[in-house]
Formats: structure tokens, sequence, C-alpha cells
């Protein structure tokens, strides 16, 4: 029997464990990056983030592969000029032609040698697509560790509220077009 919390739903193509499209990016923080506050923009982050998601869907996916939805983006500490910012990805989840990948974004001063901090989190779900844009299958992630297997049972988790938050939506707007409430 298999366990439903790591199992993925079935495809062609072999699995591929976490570790094999698992990406760091890093960048150092200049003042084209910052708001009228002094410090980097959230935006700027975001991109940095997205762009490392994106390369990890590509990489997990094998070919094109474009940011369906972020779930949510939290900024922990504000970011200087002068950080170094690294962004780690993972796939956490697969679908049939989705994946979620989990981000960690964490900054240390360039010339000194403390910690880096961890600065923000983000969850994106990318989907793959072939040349005609049409959404394409990719292979299920094989989480490797303790860490990656409830990763992917916490995407589980998120992969689900995002489907009811979805259906409930569309209930509510159907129920309004029928009243003839709609926007």
């Amino acid at each position: 029997m298999t366990d439903p919390a790591t199992s993925a739903p079935e495809s062609e193509l072999p699995g591929k464990p976490t570790a094999a499209s698992r990406t760091t990016l890093s960048h150092i923080m200049s003042h084209n990056d910052t708001n009228l506050l002094g410090t980097v923009h959230g935006g700027v982050i975001m991109k940095l983030v997205d762009d490392a998601a994106g390369a990890v869907a590509g990489r997990h996916s094998g070919g094109a592969a474009v940011t369906a939805s972020m779930d949510e983006m939290v900024f922990l500490e504000p970011v200087r000029v002068g950080d170094l910012v690294h962004v780690k990805a993972q796939v956490n989840w697969t679908g049939r032609s989705s994946m979620e990948i989990g981000v960690r974004v964490l900054a240390e001063r360039w010339n000194e040698s403390t910690p880096a901090t961890q600065v923000g989190t983000a969850y994106l779900v990318f989907a793959a697509v072939g040349a005609e844009g049409r959404p394409r299958t990719v292979p299920p992630v094989i989480p490797e560790t303790e860490r990656d297997k409830r990763r992917h049972q916490e995407a589980q988790i998120r992969r689900t509220h995002r489907l009811a938050r979805r259906r409930a939506i569309k209930e509510l707007r159907d129920r309004r077009a029928a009243e003839g409430l709609s926007d």
C-alpha cells in the first residue's frame, strides 16, 4: 500500500529526487534596489524569488515552466543595500503538470562573516508548458529527507486549500450572477 502523503500522481515519467533541481541564486543588493525607506524594495526580492523558483521548475520539469500563482510571500526582516541575498528554492510537490516550489530568502552583509539571516519565505506554483504553451506532464518529485517529506505533506495541504478557495469563489460568483448581481 502506498502512503497517500508521499505518493505522487501516476506519471509515465520517472521520479526525480528533490536535490536534483534544488538551487540557490545569490545577489548583492545595491542602491538601485531600494524603496523610499532606504531598504530593498519587496518587488526586487519577489523577482529574485520568481527567478529562482522558475529555474527549479525548469530543471525539475526538463523544459519551460511558467508562474501560475504565488500563495504567499512573507517578509520577515528588511534587506539593506550591501546585503548578499541568497534565494534557496526546491520542488515541494508535483501534480500532473504543476509544481509547488518552496523558497527561502536569506541575507548577510557582503563584507562580514556572520551567518545569514532568514528574511523571507514564499510558495509558488509553476505549470510546465510545451512548445504551444499547453500544459505538459512533469516527473513526480521524490522527497529524500524528513524535511523534504514534511514539505511535501505541507504542500499537499496548501494545494487542498488553493482548490477549496477557488471552488468557493467560483460558487459565490455563480450565485451572484444567478441573482443578477454580477460585476
